[in-house]
């Protein structure tokens, strides 16, 4: 299961979650959690005037805060490794994502 997001794409096999973030003039970034290990998740729905976000909560690390500028639209900030920004093609897709890390979770 995949998402596309903005500037990279999180997935998800049944056991492992995988952020990948692209930055422009840089590697991608991979980010591997087990999805036992997640404690919660987040998401905030993207709207036609700003993209959403996904972010799991892993223990040992606070929740990254959203910011609150013109230009972020409510997002976490990019260097937090366990969130991505998401256009808003792709809330049905990350929503479903979501539920299946919640389900392999319990």
């Amino acid at each position: 299961m995949d998402v596309k997001g903005v500037q990279g794409d999180i997935s998800f096999d049944g056991e492992w979650i995988t952020i990948t973030k692209k930055a422009i003039g840089q590697a991608p970034r991979h980010v591997r959690v087990r999805a036992a290990d997640v404690t919660g998740t987040r998401m905030k729905q993207a709207t036609l005037l700003f993209h959403g976000y996904v972010q799991l909560v892993v223990p040992g690390s606070a929740p990254a805060e959203e910011s609150r500028s013109l230009l972020s639209g409510g997002r976490p900030p990019q260097d937090d490794p366990h969130s991505l920004s998401i256009p808003r093609g792709s809330n049905e897709a990350a929503t479903k994502l979501l539920a299946a890390i919640e389900q392999a979770r319990s």
